[in-house]
């Protein structure tokens, strides 16, 4: 299991890019493989690394279907083995790390 953070963004389009973004995110929206929680500057994908990336390629290829000439994509893995992964688990341990129970 695997959580990524993922940003993929076109290059050379203004300043504004969320019409190409939300080409990227509807990938997401339109798949039931890979869990997601959409963020301010990234998006956390949980599941098999094989799909996540088949995803983060769909993704890109949507931007540029979307009308870009040139896509960035930021990715950071953290693949565990010796047990699942979660999102929630990690946010739950950063916050008990606080002492925030919220």
């Amino acid at each position: 299991m695997a959580i990524v953070a993922v940003s993929v963004a076109p290059l050379g389009e203004g300043a504004s890019v969320g019409d190409h973004v939300g080409a990227a995110l509807r990938v997401l929206q339109g798949q039931d493989r890979v869990r997601y929680e959409l963020g301010s500057m990234f998006t956390t994908l949980e599941g098999e690394l094989p799909a996540i990336f088949d995803l983060i390629l769909q993704m890109q290829e949507a931007v540029f279907a979307h009308g870009a000439v040139r896509v960035s994509t930021v990715i950071k893995v953290d693949e565990r083995r010796d047990r699942d992964a979660r999102m929630e688990d990690k946010l739950g341990r950063a916050r008990a790390a606080l002492g925030d129970d919220a």
